[in-house]
């Protein structure tokens, strides 16, 4: 017997247990009266923890409860524990046990709070251990060493009572060297609720079930004719995958009775890569993405997913209420911003999800609220705000909780999610224990809820907005559990709002002063907002000259949208980031319609042309522009017969188009021009270009010169004409004169005299210099060198 005791999972009989423990006490009396005899220690020696005791006293040994099934049980079942337990202290435990523990019941909510934060108190009692048998012994736990134990026990030896949530304590009970006697080293305090038979009234409980992520998407698109979108990265692939975050979201809320709450956003994000996209890559260029096949199987299980099921849309991007009414309102087209985010919602889920939602509901950040959040989210066509009860506070000193609905005032609605049930599942949940505490005690306030009065209650569970995926699934757990269960029954949000209201109920919005300032410290800026502003204002003037402008708008329009999520909260760098890289791509665009430099331009003459070039870069036409040329000196230079002139502008896309405006000169010198291009409503577009003309004016005398000069070169050439005509014609004469010698015999000598003499002066006719008057030579080749730095207007 002594032997098998040693034994792990070997429980000796109750007798020898109770022989042990007695000689337990009997050897512990004679060190509990010399402790008697000891004077009294001072407050400092008390207040100190004795270093023997922490390293191997009450609570060196830690409890983890893994698991408990049912999580709710009835009539019948038997209750299953696992978990393990951990000696954390200094010094070996030996003859230890794990049993279980129950307590009496815990009657109140705010009563179970306190034991889930001392759940691990060793000192404050919990009840009697369940009979002995339902143990488990280790017969040696050495200094960090954790052993696994099971305890199963039929819920007929619970003991239980009358309906209502029991403590369930897993103790374990040993000794130590230092302090030989059996003393419960760790204890671990969960809950179970008990309500085996049905309720007369089920409490009708929403839960919210929200598919919403960060910002993925960028403005930009690519030139093609489909606009190929540009994500900042492929983060969003992994959510979406097999086993992601988004992908566990949307399997474990299918098979559950909750509203989806989502945002429109990411629905398009997804959507989008179902097709061609691109992301960043290595250096300047994008690179393709490749996960199509992922996007659209996510879709399609969504699409299964809400089938019969309510589908809430939140405004595009889900914007910060919060921010934008505190640090946005003051900044004009602000709300026209959640305007739009909120019109295009309905549209982006109905066309993806083939549902059509409901739009009506605004939620801000976790739920608090005061007077200007509500005015904000209720000015873009939503008349019902979700709230939280630990922002909307009972001011009444009610008993019970009142139904989620409060009428606060011009036809608004206020459905205030219950506090402790929608932040039960914070927290790292990738712990077996913390997960397994979290169901229990979601369980135990729902049934203690249901149980403070007899009259139905409608209640809302309003969950943190992005749930990693293990606490997607301790919710699911819990859910599950409490949908299957005896007190409750399941509802969805629109009809939780129209449940009628608690009279006693608060209807009054806290005042601003009462909004959490750990909220108010992660909010966007004022400069977020004016940032968007003046990107907008940057749209609109673009937006004007554009054959098609929806190629632009539409993901910009989005974009800015997406600036003002929610999901920026505690990154404000990063919402930085993208803000500016927004506005800094939209520069980009409108800078590729512009106006070519031009350099010094030479006028010569009263008047002439000068064009100026429009070039436009972009893959669609522009029209709708107007180019002013201006003169800085009209007295020298007029344009158009004034100081400046207009003219419309329509270029198509990837082309340039040169622009002629008349000017004529009143005197010589510089004069500087501008040109400016502007919209049709008169606003300017685009970086003026300056440059300056240079008049040259041909005066009386000048072309007199000019005309006399030219009166020479054509006498001169009439002059070489005639002389070369005579020359030929004495040429042929003197050529028939010798043929005519050689015929008739030796010519005369007067006429041979003659002959020499024109010989003779002709020959000193050659010698003697060119003179002005004789015929020019051939003009020489035209100069290759490059011209120089003025333009020659066209004429």
């Amino acid at each position: 017997m002594a032997e098998a005791a040693d034994f792990q999972g070997t429980s000796p009989s109750p007798a020898r247990r109770w022989l042990r423990r007695t000689g337990a006490l009997l050897a512990g009396a004679p060190l509990l009266a010399g402790l008697m005899q000891l004077p009294a220690a001072s407050p400092a020696d008390a207040a100190a923890p004795d270093e023997s005791q922490a390293v191997s006293g009450p609570g060196s040994v830690s409890v983890s409860v893994n698991s408990l099934t049912p999580g709710a049980p009835t009539e019948g079942d038997t209750v299953t524990v696992s978990g393990t337990v951990t000696n954390k202290g200094k010094q070996t435990v030996t003859d230890a046990h794990v049993g279980l523990r129950v307590g009496p019941l815990v009657e109140t909510r705010a009563g179970i709070d306190t034991v889930a934060r001392n759940s691990d108190d060793t000192q404050s009692a919990v009840g009697p251990e369940v009979g002995d048998k339902y143990s488990e012994e280790f017969a040696r736990l050495a200094p960090g060493v954790s052993q696994p134990f099971t305890l199963s026990v039929p819920v007929d030896e619970l003991d239980l009572g009358k309906d209502g949530v029991y403590q369930l304590a897993v103790s374990l009970a040993g000794q130590t060297s230092a302090q030989p006697w059996e003393q419960t080293l760790g204890v671990q305090r969960t809950f179970l609720p008990w309500q085996p038979e049905e309720a007369d009234t089920k409490t009708k409980t929403t839960f919210m079930w929200p598919l919403i992520s960060t910002v993925h998407m960028t403005a930009e698109t690519g030139s093609d004719e489909q606009q190929t979108p540009v994500f900042h990265d492929d983060d969003l692939a992994k959510e979406i995958a097999p086993g992601g975050r988004l992908d566990r979201m949307v399997a474990l809320g299918k098979e559950l009775d909750v509203t989806w709450v989502i945002d429109p956003d990411l629905l398009a994000s997804v959507e989008a890569m179902t097709d061609r996209y691109e992301i960043p890559g290595g250096g300047d260029d994008n690179i393709v993405g490749g996960q199509q096949s992922v996007a659209k199987r996510w879709l399609t299980e969504v699409q299964k997913a809400v089938a019969g099921k309510e589908v809430v849309a939140l405004p595009f991007g889900d914007p910060d209420l919060a921010s934008l009414a505190h640090n946005g309102t003051s900044v004009t087209g602000s709300l026209s911003h959640l305007k739009e985010a909120s019109d295009v919602a309905s549209s982006t889920v109905d066309s993806i999800l083939h549902v059509k939602p409901t739009t009506d509901f605004a939620w801000p950040v976790n739920g608090a609220v005061d007077p200007s959040i509500v005015k904000v989210a209720t000015s873009a066509g939503a008349d019902k705000v979700i709230a939280r009860s630990d922002s909307f506070e009972e001011s009444g000193g009610l008993s019970y909780t009142p139904s989620a609905p409060r009428p606060i005032g011009g036809g608004t609605t206020a459905v205030v999610a219950d506090a402790q049930l929608s932040t039960a599942f914070q927290g790292d949940m990738t712990k077996a224990s913390a997960s397994t505490l979290a169901v229990q005690r979601f369980l135990a306030q729902s049934l203690t809820l249901g149980l403070q009065t007899g009259q139905q209650r409608s209640v809302v569970v309003a969950p943190q907005r992005t749930p990693t995926a293990s606490q997607a699934q301790t919710m699911a757990e819990a859910l599950a559990i409490l949908q299957d269960g005896s007190w409750s029954e399941s509802q969805d949000l629109t009809s939780a709002a129209k449940a009628k209201p608690d009279p006693a109920a608060a209807t009054k919005v806290p005042p601003a002063s009462s909004y959490p300032s750990s909220l108010r410290k992660h909010e966007l800026p004022r400069s977020t907002f004016e940032q968007i502003a003046r990107t907008q204002a940057k749209l609109d003037k673009f937006k004007v000259i554009l054959s098609d402008q929806s190629r632009v708008v539409t993901p910009f329009g989005r974009a800015l949208n997406r600036g003002m999520s929610a999901s920026w909260r505690g990154r404000q760098s990063e919402a930085a980031i993208y803000r500016s890289g927004v506005e800094a791509y939209l520069d980009g665009l409108i800078s590729q319609v512009r106006l070519i430099d031009k350099s010094e331009t030479k006028l010569s003459g009263r008047s002439a042309t000068i064009p100026v070039t429009v070039q436009n870069n972009l893959v669609q036409g522009v029209e709708h522009l107007v180019l002013r040329l201006t003169s800085t000196n009209p007295t020298r230079l007029e344009i158009g017969g004034d100081a400046y002139e207009e003219q419309p502008v329509a270029v198509s896309g990837g082309h340039s188009q040169s622009v002629k405006f008349t000017t004529s000169a009143n005197a010589n010198g510089r004069a500087t021009v501008v040109a400016q291009l502007y919209t049709q409503d008169g606003q300017k577009y685009g970086e003026p270009v300056t440059f300056d003309v240079k008049v040259t004016e041909i005066t009386a005398t000048v072309m007199l010169v000019i005309g006399g000069g030219v009166l020479l070169l054509v006498l001169a050439g009439f002059r070489m004409y005639t002389q070369r005509k005579r020359a030929a014609a004495r040429e042929a004469e003197e050529q028939d004169e010798e043929a005519g010698e050689d015929v008739d015999g030796p010519q005369n000598p007067q006429a041979l005299e003659e002959r020499l003499t024109q010989e003779s002066e002709a020959g000193s006719r050659a010698d003697d210099p060119e003179q002005p008057s004789d015929p020019a030579p051939d003009t020489a080749p035209e100069s290759a060198d490059p011209s120089g730095t003025g333009e020659r207007v066209d004429r």
